[in-house]
């Protein structure tokens, strides 16, 4: 066990844990945050997706003792004065969600993208979404709250 500082969502937080821990669990067992899920626990799926200095990581694989002095960002802490992120609202204004359970890597990638591409490309919002699950077929939604974020 190792003493491990985490700054999460603008907040320092201290806690004791392995160091190999994966950050996904740090996140929900010490913290109690419920955005990032646990999707397939290898980083195939996306569900565990977390910003870091705003690239998107997969949390499940991520070991807690490599953040040192890394800001992570996690889906409540892309909101502002509690209003949704546009890449949020987008969502919503779309009716995205079906089961939900993959929304955070969608969202938290699309945010990374927008982050360094204002107006991209279809190529490079396929590109930023590689390797990310949906298995309720909400596809054509999201693509579409993608787009209107990218405008918004």
């Amino acid at each position: 066990m190792a003493k491990i500082e985490l700054n999460v969502d603008g907040k320092a937080h201290s806690i004791d844990a392995d160091p190999d821990m994966p950050l996904l669990y740090a996140l929900r067992d010490d913290l109690g945050l419920r955005n990032p899920k646990f999707g397939c626990g290898l980083a195939q799926c996306g569900a565990c997706t977390v910003l870091v200095n705003g690239e998107p990581v997969r949390s499940c694989v991520t070991p807690v003792d490599s953040l040192a002095g890394a800001k992570v960002t996690t889906l409540a802490g892309i909101q502002t004065d509690g209003k949704p992120h546009k890449v949020q609202q987008a969502f919503i204004d779309e009716q995205v969600p079906q089961c939900g359970y993959c929304l955070n890597g969608w969202i938290m990638n699309t945010v990374s993208l927008l982050e360094k591409t204002a107006k991209p490309t279809d190529a490079q919002i396929r590109e930023a979404l590689t390797g990310l699950k949906c298995r309720c077929g909400a596809h054509v939604a999201m693509l579409r709250a993608i787009k209107r974020a990218a405008q918004a």
